[in-house]
């Protein structure tokens, strides 16, 4: 991963998952043992145990099998950091289809590299080709993401804001369509993000496996000049094993492996947890 003046840092996967499952150690507060009762009970068990170690924490996830959905504290504003760049490869798609051309081939390899790589560069170049924060908000507008946007003070895609539920449905808009996108591209994005670097599949994607797609796409930065604190995100798509899931999950922690280490276990425990059917009990 090329790291860019934005000062984005990247840390070993880690394997946290509930008891049932493979766990490894992590530094902080995990469910003791499995949860009990339906879906959404076990879901509210381990979020109120995760919740412990940071009120700066958000989990949205819909089961699309069911298309029930589950929030634990999804309006949690924060900023997007490199999970922005899904939305930024939109903007590209989108700006190339309305001029009724295609990418160039350029463009198409700033788009595979910002998305399997997570590279700043590229991403930096396809936000300046494609409008920027204004254009950025305009779509979010479109997509009907009423809590994602530009960042009033600064021109940089990674601190745009966003929730997690906004990117639940973001990944659902990507998996089900929208007119906001053509299917070929929405497609095409989601193929990029089934080919995230493996390490970079921790979050939601801490179950990516034989028989098990994730199009997924992480985002994490410290923001120095804030709070100090660590900007980690995760949102995506899980299918396979019986289950058809999209997820986001967002949080804020004093380091880069703490945070990581939160959403790398939430993940697996979503994973554990919906084999079961989500529903409105």
């Amino acid at each position: 991963m090329t790291l860019s003046r934005r000062g984005l840092l990247l840390g070993a996967t880690s394997a946290v998952v509930l008891a049932g499952c493979s766990r490894g150690p992590a530094p902080l507060k995990t469910p003791e043992a499995p949860p009990t009762g339906s879906v959404r009970a076990q879901l509210q068990s381990v979020m109120d145990t995760y919740g412990t170690n940071t009120d700066k924490l958000g989990l949205s996830v819909k089961d699309l099998r069911t298309g029930q959905e589950f929030s634990w504290r999804g309006d949690f504003a924060t900023n997007s950091a490199s999970m922005a760049k899904v939305m930024i490869v939109l903007l590209a798609l989108n700006k190339a289809r309305r001029a009724g051309e295609e990418l160039s081939f350029e463009n198409y390899g700033r788009a595979s590299r910002a998305i399997i790589d997570s590279e700043n560069d590229p991403a930096d170049e396809l936000w300046e080709w494609a409008g920027g924060r204004d254009a950025y908000t305009a779509l979010a507008q479109e997509l009907r993401l009423p809590n994602t946007r530009g960042h009033a003070d600064s021109e940089f895609w990674s601190w745009t804001h966003t929730t997690p539920d906004d990117q639940r449905r973001l990944a659902d808009l990507l998996v089900h369509g929208t007119p906001a996108v053509t299917d070929e591209d929405r497609l095409y994005l989601l193929d990029l993000m089934s080919k995230t670097s493996s390490s970079q599949t921790w979050g939601v994607g801490h179950d990516k496996r034989r028989g098990v797609r994730v199009s997924m796409k992480n985002g994490w930065v410290q923001f120095k000049s804030m709070d100090n604190l660590w900007g980690v995100n995760s949102m995506g798509h899980v299918v396979g094993e019986g289950r058809d899931y999209v997820a986001a999950i967002m949080t804020r922690m004093p380091t880069f492996d703490e945070g990581r280490n939160l959403l790398d276990a939430i993940g697996a425990d979503l994973f554990c947890i919906l084999e079961g059917e989500l529903t409105a009990d």
